[in-house]
């Protein structure tokens, strides 16, 4: 009896919706103090097509932070950051802002000239009225894959071209977007487990020295990693780590 009730009033209610929005919106809209809301149907063909290019324009800032982190060099210097923190045995320090925040830091200023030259062959005289919109699109895209192609391995985009049923290409104009963009990812994704690796490497030989000492000295119960700590932070300290960090993660891009 009482699932009955409640759909009864589910059903009341939803009729009363009905009857106030009918009411409400006629055919000069809905009207509320301050705001008007109308709905039509579009008698002309370019109004259809500006909202196709509005729903694709929202698709596109959807999906901007995807291409930010993909088609950037973000991916590559996130993931080297945090393995370094891994490897000094400080999983939450430096905490997840500040990692995500100085690689996107890096990344503006790493992509600053390819920005630049968005801005210069594409954004601005597409503002200027001196392209169109297809064609701005086009040139802006231009600059980034460049980007891609300096830093991505022939390799990876074979496997792509191959998965992708297409025959090898005569010049780099000739690889479709789709294809380069995976191909890049796991380029990046490549070279950062190497810088990675090699991050690695000095703070394992901490660990292990401090290991043998303490297995030596009989002191089996005192971890490791609790001893190892101050003495890994000590060494990248002593190396300046955060300079040569920076250093070595920007010139891998030029």
């Amino acid at each position: 009896m009482k699932s009955e009730t409640k759909k009864r009033i589910a059903l009341v209610l939803i009729a009363l919706a009905a009857l106030l929005l009918t009411g409400c919106v006629g055919s000069e809209g809905f009207q509320a103090p301050g705001v008007t809301l109308t709905v039509g149907s579009a008698e002309d063909p370019e109004q259809v097509s500006t909202g196709i290019q509005l729903l694709v324009l929202l698709t596109v800032l959807s999906l901007a932070p995807a291409i930010l982190i993909l088609a950037t060099s973000f991916t590559r210097i996130v993931i080297v950051l945090s393995m370094v923190r891994s490897a000094i045995g400080t999983p939450t320090i430096p905490p997840n802002q500040v990692v995500v925040g100085l690689a996107l830091l890096l990344t503006f200023f790493i992509m600053t000239p390819v920005y630049q030259e968005v801005n210069a062959q594409a954004i601005e005289p597409y503002l200027a009225g001196e392209m169109d919109q297809e064609k701005a699109v086009e040139t802006a895209v231009a600059p980034v894959r460049n980007f891609m192609f300096s830093q991505v391995r022939e390799e990876d985009l074979e496997l792509f071209m191959g998965l992708d049923g297409q025959e090898r290409p005569e010049t780099l104009d000739d690889i479709p977007t789709v294809v380069l963009l995976p191909a890049f990812v796991i380029s990046e994704l490549r070279a950062a487990f190497i810088m990675g690796f090699a991050l690695y490497v000095p703070f394992l030989v901490i660990d292990l020295i401090i290991s043998s000492i303490l297995l030596a000295m009989g002191m089996m119960m005192l971890p490791p990693s609790l001893i190892s700590l101050p003495f890994k932070v000590l060494l990248f300290i002593m190396v300046d780590g955060w300079y040569l960090l920076t250093r070595s993660l920007a010139m891998s891009f030029f």
